[in-house]
């Protein structure tokens, strides 16, 4: 049995005070996510009580064993990719510096491994078919940044080297706003708020990512680097998402499947953050079949049942997360990257692009 304990510095720093307005709460704990107020005597135990965590100790060549088989699996659907021919590429804007195009779903951003069909490979030779005044000589070199296989939307490329350091440096400053679309489980019910969750690499169940916890940061310490990788054990990353509902709908127009079309903000982005978010939330993204309802990662993004029913009141219930990831089988994740906005690398005019949702 493990003990948890939460120091009463820390707890009452993760308080924020927000206004209190219409569809806002006016008080969230940023490090164990809710978007209610927190009831006083939640904030008493999470300030001054221990946790007891029943957990099972897992071993780093454990770990790396169910790496190597997640990988695999990843693989051969990285080989599903979709092929894109040149013409088929659906460009929003192009000038001699920057290329920026609509993603379709079911296309990797870059290929995982020789051979395998990618946007990337499809842009560059858009450009080189085109004469458009392409300045470098491999395709991997126009990636600044990517989007998931099951994400559609909004990439930008460079065409050249003085194109790639600019977008390198707006993407690592994070001065880069981008904006998503996205169907989730359930009728949220506050019309705009913040998730505010660190997250960290999952090494129960790696690849992916999760919310970070003190329980789950400790269980790094025991763990040899050679054996699960650096990366595995990199502290706990700071992520923040904004979200605005845009309706409540229904999924296919069946009543007894509640959606709600919202807008995401992603603030830090990092990686995985929205579909982590939004499983943390309580009301994972439509079509998520990594952290949705029986996917790969951990449910509800790694946090515990005891916690989500206290954080998330009016999450969407299993049986409707349940009736969804079915109803929702071989379709699309309803995810689009929408807007993106930037200053131009080379001119240094803010520009945005925009993109229509297919769902």
């Amino acid at each position: 049995m493990k003990i948890l304990r939460f120091s009463p510095v820390t707890a009452l720093l993760a308080l924020s005070i927000i206004p209190q307005d219409e569809g806002h709460s006016s008080v969230f704990f940023t490090s164990a996510f809710t978007t209610r107020p927190l009831a006083t005597n939640s904030r008493r135990r999470l300030a001054s009580t221990e946790l007891f965590v029943l957990q099972e100790k897992i071993t780093s060549e454990e770990i790396q064993s169910r790496l190597t088989a997640q990988l695999s699996k990843l693989r051969e659907k990285d080989r599903a990719s979709k092929s894109l021919a040149a013409d088929d590429v659906d460009i929003i804007h192009e000038d001699e510096h920057i290329i920026v195009v609509n993603k379709p779903a079911g296309v990797l951003s870059v290929p995982s491994e020789e051979g395998i069909p990618s946007l990337a490979q499809a842009v560059f030779e858009k450009c080189q078919s085109s004469g458009s005044g392409l300045g470098l000589a491999k395709f991997d070199q126009m990636v600044v940044h990517r989007l998931g296989m099951d994400t559609s939307g909004l990439i930008v490329f460079a065409k050249n080297l003085d194109a790639v350091r600019g977008l390198n440096a707006l993407f690592r400053t994070r001065k880069i706003t981008r904006q998503y679309e996205c169907l989730v489980a359930g009728h949220v019910q506050k019309d705009q708020g913040l998730i505010n969750l660190p997250l960290m690499r999952d090494y129960e169940h790696p690849p992916y990512m999760r919310v970070s916890t003190d329980e789950h940061q400790a269980a790094l310490v025991d763990l040899d680097a050679a054996i699960v990788g650096k990366k595995l054990l990199e502290a706990e990353k700071a992520s923040v998402t904004h979200y605005q509902t845009m309706s409540r709908e229904s999924f296919n127009d069946q009543e007894d499947l509640p959606i709600t079309r919202m807008t995401l903000t992603s603030i830090s982005g990092r990686t995985h953050q929205l579909n982590v978010h939004c499983a943390a939330f309580g009301h994972p993204i439509v079509g998520d079949a990594v952290y949705g309802w029986g996917g790969d990662a951990a449910p509800y993004g790694g946090l515990d049942a005891e916690t989500i029913a206290e954080t998330a009141p009016d999450r969407a219930s299993d049986d409707l997360q349940k009736s969804l990831a079915s109803a929702s089988t071989g379709s699309n994740m309803c995810v689009h990257a929408k807007l993106i906005r930037f200053r131009h690398p080379a001119t240094g005019d803010e520009v945005e692009y925009t993109s229509k949702v297919p769902f």
